[in-house]
């Protein structure tokens, strides 16, 4: 049993037959995220790649943009908190403490809303993302690609997972996680650190639903396609068109809907 997974005695009822056994539950533990030693940020997260979390982390706050921003991130002793991860950033490079003061406790299915948000998040990625364009049939591909590296759901059914894939639909990155966000992180920080900084050229599929905070971490990775198993928000497909993004939702082929540009998916009947 890996430091993600942990098994559990239940008692399981199937009509009139009741037995003991065991199953299998994914962790879910406290991250404290510091900045040059300082807490900036607490997650509740899957354990395991807790420094690309981080690092994720902070390309979607819009601190990290290059890979000069970053000097190193490493595991910190177990705190009160739980565990905890220390990134330290270029010596130059500005981090306003007091602004983070919203991040001090996130939880695994946070997220913000409301057009401030919307325009804050605007303001960080200074422009609308390039857009990507692929095939159908790539994307009819993507939700069985993701579901060949689900290895964790396959044993709990409780993770998330986030893929970051190429035009054409290969997987470069899959991260799982009970937070949906905390698996997008977990990718893009895995990119970020090798030296993939900004990422027009991917898409990123979701299991799940499509929610804003996802758009908003993908528009701050540079990412222009964005394709989930189920629904997005109505602030999603808004903030989608907004930064020029292609928003695919309830992917599950031959089945997909399109709710923003629907131009970039090559192949699809007018």
């Amino acid at each position: 049993m890996t430091a993600s997974l942990v098994s559990t005695t239940i008692r399981s009822h199937d009509g009139r037959l009741v037995e003991s056994r065991t199953d299998v539950l994914a962790v879910e533990e406290p991250l404290e995220i510091r900045i040059r030693n300082r807490p900036f940020a607490v997650t509740m997260r899957t354990p395991g790649h807790d420094e690309e979390l981080a690092v994720g982390f902070l390309v979607g706050e819009g601190l990290l943009r290059t890979r000069e921003d970053l000097v190193d991130v490493q595991p910190c002793e177990r705190n009160e908190f739980g565990n905890a991860v220390n990134v330290r950033p270029g010596p130059l490079l500005p981090v306003d403490f007091a602004a983070a003061a919203r991040h001090v406790y996130t939880t695994s299915s946070c997220g913000v809303c409301g057009k401030a948000s919307i325009e804050a998040v605007r303001a960080k990625a200074a422009a609308p993302v390039r857009g990507l364009s692929v095939r159908r049939d790539v994307l009819e591909r993507l939700p069985f690609s993701l579901a060949q590296g689900q290895d964790g759901f396959a044993e709990t059914g409780g993770l998330h997972a986030a893929a970051i894939c190429d035009q054409e639909g290969r997987v470069v990155v899959l991260r799982e996680d009970v937070g949906r966000h905390n698996a997008v992180d977990k990718a893009v920080g895995r990119m970020f650190l090798d030296g993939q900084v900004s990422l027009p050229d991917f898409l990123l599929m979701v299991s799940g639903r499509a929610s804003f905070e996802i758009m908003q971490k993908a528009a701050m990775a540079g990412i222009g396609l964005v394709a989930a198993v189920s629904a997005p928000s109505s602030l999603a497909v808004r903030f989608a068109q907004e930064m020029n993004q292609a928003l695919v939702g309830f992917l599950r082929p031959p089945r997909f809907n399109v709710y923003s540009h629907p131009e970039r998916i090559i192949g699809e009947s007018p």
